[in-house]
This record gives structure tokens, sequence and C-alpha cells, in this order.
């Protein structure tokens, strides 16, 4: 691994990372198709998604230890092959019902994927050059949900909703090669069980304020992904072809905050950025409620793109913060956390669906809601 060009590293691990965006984001603006397709309600294809959290997590959590144990490339190599493969079989799905198991099992191994580029990270880097890294493979990752809207809609406009899952495969199947050919071990560390590993990670004081409030800002963001389609294509009618705009367009403002982040880090401690970033949200969360009065598209679209942008200053400082307490367990330590985010953001979301109605009423109060929680979580938190 050392002899690998450190900017082919980054690429690969932001690929990594980009299983659950691409999984996810080419796949919403075909719900409604999906949904005439199997002649059902919109709601139960949306509740694919939280079906596709759950089993994402479930693929971290035995993912992790197992990374820990038998090395990194290995685990992707595993995931990989099972991701590309129901993404090929949920083409075949004959009900909804089919394809709830089979995307299950889908997402199952794909959290088994990435949870190896953070723990190859924490393997290689330390400290604020750790930051940076996160945060240059945040950026790239960012490519993902930019561009995954586009590709959905670009599939279903010419094709099938199917042809996103043939995509999908696809994707697996390349990164496998990416992979295969140039990454190598960088650690392996076999003498702890799977409940050992757990309670490694799960006992360190120093991380675990840090590990609590990452599921809570994650849960914000996941509001915001799981009702966009219904913000700007049903709410204000927006059509699925300008769609990839306004769920791109946020996408490209934390790119620009992550660049931002590189220049922070530089100047300030890394928790201080943290809760600057996690401060803005709460005030952009009060600010949706209020516009919650006389809603229109230009200021809702300005708020949410403003809210999800401060992502670009959290998400890869707060993971640098979690892991340097972790030199063996990198790979559980990033499980827990990406468990954590998509059981509690698949609660959190399946809570706001459960509120829906025709206004926006469960998306800005929801996004309140956890904002609050992590803004009183983050400032509990000393310095180490």
């Amino acid at each position: 691994m050392k002899t690998i060009n450190h900017k082919l590293l980054i690429v690969i691990l932001a690929a990594l990372s980009s299983v659950a965006p691409i999984a996810t984001d080419t796949y919403i603006p075909s719900m409604s198709m999906i949904a005439s397709y199997f002649d059902v309600e919109i709601n139960l294809v949306e509740l694919s998604l939280t079906i596709f959290l759950l089993g994402f997590a479930s693929g971290q959590f035995f993912g992790g230890p197992i990374s820990d144990s038998i090395g990194r490339k290995k685990t992707s190599l595993i995931g990989l092959i099972g991701f590309s493969l129901f993404s090929y079989l949920i083409v075949f799905s004959s009900s909804i019902y089919e394809l709830w198991i089979l995307r299950l099992m889908e997402a199952f191994f794909g959290g088994m994927v990435v949870v190896n580029a953070n723990a190859t990270v924490r393997d290689l880097f330390e400290g604020k050059e750790a930051s940076r890294v996160f945060t240059l493979i945040g950026t790239l990752s960012m490519v993902a949900p930019l561009v995954a809207p586009a590709v959905g809609s670009l599939l279903i406009h010419f094709f099938t909703w199917k042809a996103i899952f043939v995509f999908l495969g696809t994707y697996g199947v390349f990164i496998f090669v990416m992979v295969f050919i140039n990454i190598k071990e960088t650690f392996t560390y076999a003498k702890q069980s799977f409940f050992e590993a757990y309670k490694n990670v799960l006992t360190n004081k120093k991380a675990r304020s840090l590990i609590i409030v990452f599921p809570i800002v994650f849960s914000g963001m996941f509001i915001f992904i799981s009702k966009s389609a219904f913000v700007y294509i049903e709410y204000f009618g927006v059509s699925t072809d300008w769609f990839p705009f306004f769920f791109g367009s946020d996408v490209i403002f934390v790119m620009i905050m992550a660049r931002l982040n590189l220049k922070l880090i530089k100047k300030y401690e890394t928790l201080s950025i943290v809760k600057f970033g996690i401060f803005m949200q709460l005030l952009i969360a009060i600010a949706l409620v209020i516009d919650l009065i006389h809603p229109t598209l230009l200021v809702m679209f300005i708020l949410l793109t403003a809210y999800v942008s401060m992502l670009g200053i959290i998400f890869g400082n707060l993971t640098a913060l979690v892991l340097e307490n972790f030199s063996k367990n990198a790979a559980t330590a990033t499980a827990v956390v990406g468990v954590l985010n998509f059981t509690i953001g698949a609660i959190v979301a399946t809570i706001v669906s459960m509120f829906h109605d025709e206004s926006l009423i469960s998306v800005a109060v929801g996004i309140f809601t956890t904002t609050t929680f992590s803004y009183f979580l983050i400032y509990r938190v000393k310095k180490n």
C-alpha cells in the first residue's frame, strides 16, 4: 500500500465510500416509476430506503470486525462481489416484497465495503493529516450524490427502472477490479474476537461522546435525502428532469465547504470547526421552521442547500476525531459509527414518514429536532 500513489489511493477509497450514496441516489428519481410498475403506493417504495439503511448497518456491523481480522482488501472484495450480485438480481424482482429482500442483501454487502475506506486512512494517517485526507475523500465522494440522481434520471428516461440496478452491479464490478489490482493490505489484527473488538470500541470514553453525535447529525441529512423527491417534485412541482439540478446543487456546496475545511484545519482546532458547523445548521433549521409560514421554492432551496453544505466541515473532522482513538480497531469503530448512523437514520426517517402529509411540516420539524439534539451533544464534548 505504501508504494501506491496517494492520489490514486484517495480516489479508490472515495469510490468505496460512495457505495451508499450511489445505491440510494440513483434510485430516488425512479421511485414513482417503481410504484407504478408494482402497482403500489409510493410510500412502500420509499420504505425500501429504510430497508436499505438497515441492511447497510448490518453489513457494517459484521464487516468491521471482519476487516480488523482478515484485512481491508479481502473484506472489500467480498463485499463488492455480493453488492454486484444482488444489484443484478433486483432486476428480476416480481413484487415490491422481493425488491425489499434483495435490496436488503445488496445493502448488507455494501456495508461490508464502506468500513474499509476510513479504516485504511486511519492505518496510514494521523491527526490533522487524517482530517485532511478524510476531507479529500469526502469531497470526491460528493461526486457520487452529485452525479447519481442525474444518472438515475437519464437511465429511466431511456430505459426502465431496472437499468439503474444494472448500473449499480456494474459499478461494483469496476471498483472490484480497481481494488484487486491497486490495493494491498494496510493492517490485519487477528488477535481478538468479534465481541472483544466491539468492547474495545464501546468502552473508549474519549470517543464515546463523539460517536453519539455522529448519527444525530447524519439523521438530519438523511431526512433531506429521503424527502427531497417529495419536497422538490411533489410539493413544488419540479420535473424529474430538473430534480438532479436541485439535488446536485446541494452537493456542490458541500464540496465547496469541504475545500474550505482544508484551510480551516490549518488554523483552528478540529473540534471547534465541528461545533461551528453544527451551530450554523441549528440557525438554518430554525429558519426552515419559520419558512413554513409561506414556503417558496427559492427560499426552501437556499435553506436546504445551506443546511446540507455544513456537512462539508463536519463529517471529515468528526470522522478523524473518532478514529484517532483507535489504532487497532479502526474498521470496528467505523462500523459502530456506521451502524448507529444508518439505524438511527432509518428510525428517524420512518418517524418523519409516519407524520407525512401534504405539507413540509414533518421535514422542517424533523431537521430542526435532530439538529437541536446534535447541537447540545457536541457542546458537551471536551478537547482530549
